[in-house]
């Protein structure tokens, strides 16, 4: 069954990629931004964008082991799954976590919207106090004469939130409460008065970053997801679909880098080097790791358990491995990897499959990505306390 369901995604990438595809990361900017709607509408129309969720809300319906399938095809030809930037949001974060505390009147409401495109979401847990100490949150939420929530903060670290119209954010609605026990989860417009976005311009040049300020602004009291002043368990339910989820393609992106790494290596005439042989060999013994633990995970989810903190194990592994193996195939690359040549990574599907081992441009962006990804969804520090605590029992 597994690989005919394979045959059957294979078929339908050849059929709808274009015939001289090389993958999404060998498209330049002004390509992708025509390329993204066309193959959104593709992958819609397919079954694929919404493959993780059930059909009773629009979605494709497929089991744990077939959404595994269809990561790992997609990454192997280069395929993004999400094409706009905001769709990862709803996709791998608020629409999980809808479906686990969201209510009836929410789903028909959200679901529709979100995987037509007309709603675009964004994150809003970060603030300037408060980022891996996230219940050390500030941004205030209260209740008018008609119940709705008024909200007043910041956020800040919201990617991509200029495009969004809609942000999921964990709000302080009952001040007095210890710092995880009066927190709220709440749905809320981004096109209204007292919602103003500001752009962050980092060192590259972009700004996917944001700083959202929200002054008297407001959402209804039935866009409040689970319980008042419970929102700290839907908040950790979330960061659990946004750790755990994707672990097979999480180690189908290890072994394609790795099979790239290898090439580079041949290429460079450094598969004789004793030094490089070694910390080659080092970098295999992790990535079977990775897919062992990846496939693990899988099973767990196949047989109906909920991922819990033990999604902390495959965010860490895998965050704090790339920056070994990155820097490694910097090392391998010698000056060159001080310029910029050939094509440059694409963030959605990560390195370029198809593309040239020697293109450094690749290298560099998923080097200075890798130092990102062990902050970013929860720092690796946190997720040793959450691993220390929550699955080892040791003390806080």
């Amino acid at each position: 069954m597994s690989e005919d369901f394979r045959s059957t995604v294979r078929a339908f990438l050849e059929t709808n990629l274009p015939d001289d595809w090389r993958g999404i990361g060998a498209l330049t900017e002004e390509e992708r931004a025509e390329f993204a709607p066309q193959w959104r509408k593709k992958i819609f129309d397919g079954g694929y964008l919404a493959y993780e969720f059930p059909k009773e809300v629009g979605g494709s319906g497929y089991g744990v082991r077939e959404a595994a399938i269809i990561q790992e095809e997609f990454l192997r030809y280069g395929a993004p799954l999400t094409t706009h930037p905001n769709d990862s949001f709803f996709l791998k974060m608020c629409g999980p976590t809808l479906l686990h505390w969201g209510t009836e009147k929410q789903k028909e409401f959200f679901f529709p919207k979100a995987f037509s495109g007309e709603h675009k979401w964004c994150q809003g847990y970060s603030e300037p106090g408060a980022g891996s100490d996230l219940f050390a949150l500030r941004t205030r939420a209260t209740r008018d004469a008609n119940g709705d929530f008024i909200i007043n903060g910041q956020k800040i670290w919201t990617t991509q939130a200029f495009s969004a119209n809609w942000i999921f954010a964990l709000v302080r609605t009952d001040p007095d409460a210890p710092k995880a026990k009066g927190i709220s989860f709440l749905l809320v417009p981004l096109d209204q008065p007292g919602v103003e976005v500001r752009p962050i311009r980092t060192m590259s040049g972009k700004s996917e970053f944001c700083e959202v300020f929200f002054t008297d602004a407001r959402t209804s009291a039935d866009m409040l997801v689970g319980p008042e002043n419970g929102g700290a368990k839907v908040a950790l339910t979330l960061l659990g679909f946004e750790r755990g989820s994707g672990a097979a393609g999480t180690a189908m992106q290890h072994k394609m880098t790795l099979e790239r790494l290898a090439r580079l290596i041949n290429e460079r005439g450094l598969a004789d080097d004793p030094s490089v042989r070694q910390r080659f060999g080092w970098c295999v013994e992790r990535v079977d790791a990775l897919d062992a633990m990846a496939r693990q995970i899988v099973d767990t989810a196949a047989e109906g358990a909920e991922l819990g903190p033990e999604s902390s194990f495959i965010k860490l592994y895998a965050t704090e491995f790339d920056k070994i193996m990155l820097e490694f195939a910097l090392d391998v690359l010698g000056p060159d990897a001080l310029e910029y040549q050939g094509a440059r990574s694409s963030v959605e599907v990560g390195l370029e499959p198809k593309g040239s081992p020697l293109d450094s441009g690749v290298w560099i962006d998923n080097y200075h990505l890798s130092r990102a990804a062990t902050i970013y969804g929860g720092s690796s520090q946190v997720q040793r306390t959450t691993i220390g605590e929550r699955i080892m029992g040791l003390p806080r």
